[in-house]
């Protein structure tokens, strides 16, 4: 799947010069936590969100005076930044700029890592550089939930369902041996050697995410300490 099969098509944006005001009603009256900021030209140049807003002098949750030694000390650029996030009633003073995007063609694997990379919840969608969606988090999450495995029309022999799980696992540092597993009446039976319990839990969880296993046997074992004579 790409970018454009998850996507929200109905994109909610602000202008630059709209107030914060504006900003924060559009958020609250859609139940959303961000939205892109769009120039005249159609561009997304920023995101603001509810992140952007947290701080307000109107709310008086600006950010603590600083005693007289911090604020000598704090860097002036920093000080005008706050000022602007907490004062300022443009958008495009307190956005947050420039805006991560992503082309409706990338796939979700490119969208998820740059979600996780950013530290980011939501990305604009582009094609050919004009908006045309946007996805976020809760869009993945969605699309894991559309991706339930559908039910099987007949049961997979023990030998389809031992190499199923064979290809599964196939190329994994931390996989057991071939010889190590054994499917029985549709019961993984997973028998080796691991270092770790992360290791144990990667190998049952991938035998028990191929269709047609009932159940999974742990017989996995920690190293066997010698000691010297």
């Amino acid at each position: 799947m790409q970018a454009s099969d998850i996507m929200t098509t109905q994109v909610i944006s602000i202008a630059p010069d709209r107030s914060v005001f504006d900003a924060a009603k559009l958020l609250a009256d859609n139940r959303i936590s961000g939205m892109p900021v769009v120039d005249a030209a159609g561009s997304v140049i920023g995101i603001v969100s509810e992140g952007d807003l947290l701080r307000r002098v109107e709310t008086g949750t600006e950010t603590p005076r600083r005693s007289w030694l911090a604020e000598f000390l704090a860097p002036t650029r920093q000080l005008a930044v706050e000022y602007l996030k907490e004062r300022s009633i443009q958008v495009s003073d307190v956005m947050s700029a420039p805006a991560v995007t992503v082309e409706e063609s990338a796939p979700l694997n490119e969208v998820a890592a740059l979600l996780g990379r950013k530290h980011i919840k939501r990305l604009p969608v582009l094609n050919k550089g004009t908006l045309v969606g946007i996805i976020s988090r809760a869009n993945l999450v969605r699309a894991l939930a559309s991706c339930a495995p559908a039910q099987l029309d007949a049961q997979p022999s023990d030998e389809e369902i031992r190499g199923a799980i064979m290809k599964e696992l196939d190329g994994r540092r931390w996989s057991i041996a071939a010889d190590g597993l054994i499917v029985t009446d549709g019961v993984a039976h997973c028998w080796g050697v691991v270092r770790s319990e992360e290791e144990r839990q990667a190998i049952l969880a991938g035998a028990a995410r191929v269709p047609g296993v009932k159940a999974v046997q742990d017989h996995l074992e920690y190293p066997v300490a010698f000691s010297p004579m």
